[in-house]
């Protein structure tokens, strides 16, 4: 029965690459390849049960880029709940809006670093 999980996770994890958001894309262009603080970031990238947007191992930060669903307040709860087990397990969590992602990329990505730089 795992190995079905893990399956199907690893096909979810293969669509979500393949169907990336706006948002998602225009950060992706500036994590990918070590090109931010020469970190290597993965997305779509599973931990546990959880499918992250953006993940980098050292030092331990995951970016969530969210749309409009995550802002209606089922959502927001289980998110919130997400993020509290990942930060329970040592993780840097960082959430941006879509429009903060296209509208204010050097913003965000000022955030993740000063993030960063804090742990």
């Amino acid at each position: 029965m795992k190995a079905h999980n893990k399956v199907s996770l690893k096909e979810i994890r293969r669509q979500l690459r393949q169907e990336m958001t706006p948002a998602e894309m225009v950060l992706w262009k500036r994590l990918r390849n070590s090109r931010f603080l020469s970190l290597k970031f993965k997305r779509q990238h599973s931990i546990g049960n959880y499918i992250v947007d953006f993940y980098c191992a050292n030092p331990r930060v995951i970016i969530e880029i969210d749309g409009g669903v995550h802002f209606e307040e089922e959502q927001k709860e289980k998110d919130e709940h997400r993020d509290e087990n990942l930060k329970d397990m040592n993780y840097i969590v960082l959430r941006f809006s879509n429009d903060e992602v296209i509208n204010e990329t050097m913003t965000v990505l000022k955030k993740i670093e000063a993030a960063i730089k804090a742990k």
